[in-house]
């Protein structure tokens, strides 16, 4: 076990597994970040321990997760691995007593993350699930204009994430890529879908699904629909909500209006008594807005949350039981695609 906590004053020292293709990123940050001190980044490969060493000079470095495990400077760890070793490294870095941030997704099956809640519970430890999207000031924009006497009755949510790969050789597309909508959906609803409906696709000739196509049912008949692929010339990271009194789009790739508000919507209003009982309805036409976005960086902001909820006991927005929710969903997607569509409870 490590030493108790330090001193709220003292910084949390924060130790790294791996350094692929995101880990780098980490390390930047959590060398950057006030009240945290990056003291370890742990990699098989001697190449990425030398890149470590190079860019953060003071940083130990370890080649194996029993090393850094053992070390005592450690309080929290961050994992950015492969996302089929992410349950067992999160258990062991809970059982070890530290604090843990885990890219997504938590585990590849439901059981294993309701295990590794109630692990971080009972031993009093942050477990916080890496929802990137989470932490962007355009989706922090978008919920916030979507307030509901704003917003009116939500309809429905699209979301479209496709590229030319990056291709994982542990998931299929819709582990790979839909966890960042499906997150976002149940950030901006403040809910979990009840059902969901998936078709996948293998144009790649691999042995997992690289393209998909997944419909969410949430309460009071909220559609969410979600487009992922790895086969797409075009890249689109774009996220779309519609309401009775608004649209609202979110294009992560557009600099200049990263969110955009059609002051537009279409809602039901009273039945004539001579209609027959048909609904009248109120159409609502406005301006198109294009809201003042803060500059900020999602991953740095995602850490702060960490190391907040570190020091002061204030829930992170992507709480462990948030990361289980949604790797629920992933989950009956999965089923889904295997039934070729066919409904699957959440």
């Amino acid at each position: 076990m490590p030493p108790a906590r330090p001193a709220s004053a003292a910084p949390v020292r924060i130790a790294l597994i791996g350094l692929g293709y995101w880990g780098p990123n980490y390390a930047r940050v959590l060398s950057e970040l006030p009240n945290a001190e990056l003291t370890a980044v742990c990699d098989q490969r001697a190449d990425r321990l030398s890149l470590a060493r190079q860019r953060h000079g003071s940083v130990a470095t370890c080649s194996t997760v029993d090393e850094l495990i053992g070390r005592d400077d450690v309080d929290a760890i961050v994992i950015a691995t492969p996302a089929s070793t992410h349950e067992a490294l999160v258990r062991a870095a809970l059982a070890s007593g530290r604090h843990v941030l885990v890219e997504k997704p938590m585990a590849l099956n439901a059981g294993a993350c309701q295990s590794l809640c109630d692990l971080a519970e009972s031993s009093g430890r942050v477990l916080m699930v890496g929802y990137t999207f989470l932490y962007n000031a355009g989706v922090r924009k978008m919920k916030e204009v979507m307030a509901p006497e704003q917003f009116g009755q939500p309809y429905y949510l699209h979301a479209t994430r496709t590229n030319l790969g990056p291709i994982r050789q542990d998931v299929n597309a819709a582990w790979d890529l839909a966890p960042h909508d499906i997150a976002i959906f149940n950030y901006l609803l403040d809910d979990q879908p009840l059902w969901a409906s998936a078709i996948g696709t293998r144009v790649l000739k691999t042995n997992r699904e690289d393209i998909a196509f997944a419909t969410l049912g949430f309460k009071n008949d909220v559609i969410g629909n979600i487009h992922v692929s790895w086969a797409d010339p075009n890249k689109v990271r774009e996220v779309v909500a519609v309401g009775s009194r608004r649209r609202v789009v979110f294009d992560d790739l557009n600099n200049v209006e990263r969110v955009r508000v059609f002051e537009r919507g279409v809602s039901v209003g009273e039945a004539a008594s001579d209609s027959f009982g048909e609904f009248k309805l109120l159409v609502r036409d406005g301006d198109i807005i294009s809201p003042k976005v803060d500059t900020s960086e999602p991953l740095k902001n995602q850490c702060a949350d960490f190391v907040n909820a570190i020091l002061t006991g204030t829930p992170a927005v992507a709480g462990a039981r948030f990361g289980a929710g949604v790797v629920r969903t992933l989950v009956a997607i999965d089923a889904s695609m295997r039934s070729r569509g066919a409904a699957v409870e959440v």
